[in-house]
């Protein structure tokens, strides 16, 4: 069984987020997992992807297409990473940018991928059982492959998997353009269209053979309004092809044991004493007074409404007025950037490090002692496990992922509702916990022993593509 991963990131060659680290994580895990799977994952060949990856690649192809009436081209290069073949479509055009995203073409440049990939499966004739391809951006993969694409012999047997990283972004356009920039004919307009525009992972989530997301609970919460954006009659229609399941981490990338970017490794046998001096050393590199005993509460996140800041602005002060400290790491809204900084320059135990640093993440991950995450949304979660990866205590809102991940006094602590006091009341109880040593070390080295390796979630993904083969 040969599988391709379509995306537009993956983790270390270009990565914004979840995504990248899932494309980057779980293939090789996929590959690994039976002798009778392959797999290989293609992406833009992106500004960004740094030449000790760019001298290994070997170009195995040219190839040249019409993307409606633009006759355009691509080099396709293969770099071989961990056990798996990882292709870069190469066009300077579109993917020669500063950012992955957020580019006024947007639409054109992933319509532009999309086909190229197709088309270079078509002219190297290494076609899989399974195409996976992940959110709005590769949609259009799935859809040419299911209409304008449908008559080549050559395509017609594969199978395909469309996941739903964060409904929140899903490729929306002017139906002007159907077209003129995406190449489809006005006969397959039903097939995009969704509350009067174009809607790429719509398309995506009515002709795909399979669709999943990245938590159980997440699969079940888009059937809401609440959490759908728009899409929930959509979720509600497929749900006999449509299952959840939940994210795991790379160990390899965040562990204690390994040091990686920390001041000192660490494992279950000396988790207190290995968090210990990483707090002290981090509280001497950040400034704050160098106190053992003093909890260290830490929140790495990207600066939005989503992610549940609203909640930590609005009870700040409160946080503050308990003997804690408190370290945040992120970037996002102006608002919220500048509304972090005042609270900073108000409260000298508080840290606003505004700014995107994974090193440094992994120092916090390492030296707090609370971890929290009062998401709105939140489909998966990463950053609840990484944190217990490190023997930090997540606090989260019971939630998408996290309700999935999480367990009340077991792994961390839990609120459920979107309430700024709730979250407070849990903290304030987090904070008593803490200064009960030996029951705040027992939850902590459960935490640290908490299993969210891929090698759990790969056999689900191995049962769904089974299924789609027989």
């Amino acid at each position: 069984m040969k599988i391709l991963y379509v995306t537009s990131e993956a983790s270390p060659f270009a990565a914004s987020g979840g995504l990248g680290d899932v494309m980057g994580a779980l293939p090789p895990v996929i590959a690994s997992a039976r002798e009778d799977v392959s797999c290989d994952v293609i992406l833009p060949l992106y500004k960004s992807v740094k030449e000790q990856y760019r001298k290994d690649m070997k170009k195995v192809a040219d190839i040249s297409f019409y993307l409606s009436w633009r006759k355009t081209g691509a080099s396709i290069y293969i770099l071989k990473w961990h056990g798996v073949n990882y292709y870069f479509v190469e066009n300077h055009y579109y993917f020669d940018r500063d950012r992955l995203y957020g580019e006024g073409d947007d639409g054109e440049r992933f319509a532009f991928f999309s086909l190229a990939v197709l088309e270079f499966l078509r002219v190297s004739k290494t076609v899989p059982d399974i195409l996976h391809a992940n959110d709005w951006q590769c949609a259009l993969s799935v859809i040419y492959l299911k209409t304008e694409l449908s008559h080549i012999p050559e395509l017609q047997s594969i199978r395909t998997v469309f996941t739903i990283h964060n409904i929140e972004y899903q490729g929306k356009f002017d139906p002007y353009i159907l077209g003129d920039v995406f190449g489809l004919d006005n006969k397959y307009y039903s097939i995009v269209e969704w509350d009067g525009c174009i809607n790429l992972m719509k398309g995506a989530l009515t002709v795909s053979d399979f669709v999943s997301t990245v938590s159980p609970s997440y699969a079940k919460e888009l059937c809401y309004d609440y959490f759908s954006f728009g899409l929930s009659p959509m979720i509600q229609s497929i749900s006999d092809k449509f299952v959840g399941i939940l994210n795991g981490i790379d160990y390899e990338a965040f562990s204690p044991e390994n040091g990686l970017d920390i001041y000192r490794s660490y494992g279950v046998e000396d988790r207190k004493e290995g968090k210990a001096y990483n707090k002290r050393e981090l509280q001497r590199e950040l400034g704050l007074p160098e106190r053992e005993d003093v909890p260290l509460i830490a929140m790495i996140t990207r600066l939005t409404a989503g992610k549940g800041v609203d909640l930590v602005l609005h009870v700040m002060d409160s946080i503050m007025s308990e003997d804690v400290q408190f370290v945040l790491l992120g970037t996002g809204d102006a608002v919220y950037e500048q509304a972090f900084s005042a609270f900073g320059d108000r409260h000298s135990a508080f840290k606003p490090l505004i700014r995107f640093d994974r090193g440094l993440s992994k120092k916090i991950y390492a030296a707090a002692d609370i971890f929290l995450m009062p998401s709105k949304s939140e489909p998966c979660g990463l950053a609840q496990m990484i944190a217990c990866s490190y023997g930090t205590l997540p606090l989260v809102r019971s939630v998408g992922g996290l309700h999935d991940s999480i367990r009340p006094m077991e792994n961390g602590f839990v609120f459920s509702d979107f309430n700024a006091h709730q979250m407070l009341d849990v903290l304030q109880s987090a904070l008593k916990t803490y200064r009960d040593k030996k029951c705040f070390d027992a939850l902590s080295d459960r935490a640290k022993k908490s299993d969210f390796s891929w090698q759990r979630s790969a056999g689900e993904y191995l049962d769904m593509y089974d299924n789609l083969v027989k």
